[in-house]
């Protein structure tokens, strides 16, 4: 099967280049706004050989998995742009719903599980199926000429494949039970991405975006070990503000708000140093 795009996200003008094998879907992407491409480009690809991830972490993409990278090109604030993850991790989430059949995915009962989705999100940027990591998102920046810059917000999925070397757990569908492919993970999550975007429509909607995101979020009202910068935060995980940065109650009861950093839950939060 080809990768191809849902007739919804083709209608509204959403484009598709789509490769077997590439260095990084997100850095082709920025490379074709920085050539003129307008965006409402969704670059994907079933292998990606220099992917990564977080500060500059390696994001393994072996052949089956999926690395999909969607190009947004806006005069916009990037202050709002920067919320696109939380799009993006919606639209995963409403695709995987939508392609895995119930009973595949059992709900996780670790400390990251609200025992109410088969497919959670944890700030910012992951989703998890049975409390591991399953798919993580990483938007990247370009300024452009006249005021515009390049947002590319990639998604990679673990499919076949997971890495097992990590210091949490992670997972990959095949390993779950579930027979979806990346071709057909990505018509979906074509599809959910209009979807979610239409509620987010430019920044306008994000208090939507951040009440559907609350309603999946991992980890709210459980203990959490928060890193920031070489230092732990513990609490309780109590919320996120408009701005969708993370808020906890510290274990001396002050409110917290952390706008970007490394959550664990459960287990990997007490072990957390």
């Amino acid at each position: 099967m080809a990768f191809r795009l849902a007739p919804t996200a083709a209608s509204e003008g959403f484009r598709l280049e789509a490769h077997d094998t590439v260095g990084s879907t997100n850095a082709l992407a920025l490379a074709h706004a920085r050539a003129g491409d307008p965006g409402k480009l969704w670059v994907v690809s079933r292998k990606q050989e220099s992917g990564r991830g977080r500060r500059g972490r390696v994001w393994a993409t072996p052949e089956g998995n999926l690395a999909a990278t969607l190009l947004v090109v806006t005069s916009g604030e990037l202050r709002l742009a920067a919320t696109l993850g939380f799009v993006a991790g919606l639209a995963l989430a409403d695709a995987l719903d939508a392609v895995v059949p119930q009973g595949k995915i059992a709900i996780g009962l670790d400390g990251a599980s609200q025992g109410k989705n088969r497919f959670e999100l944890k700030w910012p940027n992951d989703v998890l199926a049975s409390g591991a990591k399953l798919a993580g998102i990483l938007l990247e920046s370009a300024i452009l000429e006249g005021g515009r810059f390049a947002v590319a917000v990639g998604i990679g999925v673990n499919v076949v494949a997971y890495p097992e070397d990590l210091p949490y757990p992670a997972t990959s569908l095949r390993a779950l039970g579930a027979t979806c492919d990346a071709e057909t993970l990505f018509l979906a999550l074509s599809d959910a991405w209009s979807e979610n975007a239409r509620l987010w429509s430019d920044g306008r909607g994000l208090s939507a975006i951040r009440q559907r995101w609350l309603a999946r979020a991992a980890g709210l009202g459980s203990q959490v070990a928060v890193r920031i910068d070489g230092n732990v935060v513990r609490g309780t995980f109590e919320t996120i503000d408009e701005d969708c940065r993370f808020v906890i109650r510290d274990d001396e009861g002050t409110v917290v708000t952390i706008a970007a950093g490394d959550v664990h839950f459960g287990a990997v939060a007490s072990a957390a140093v």
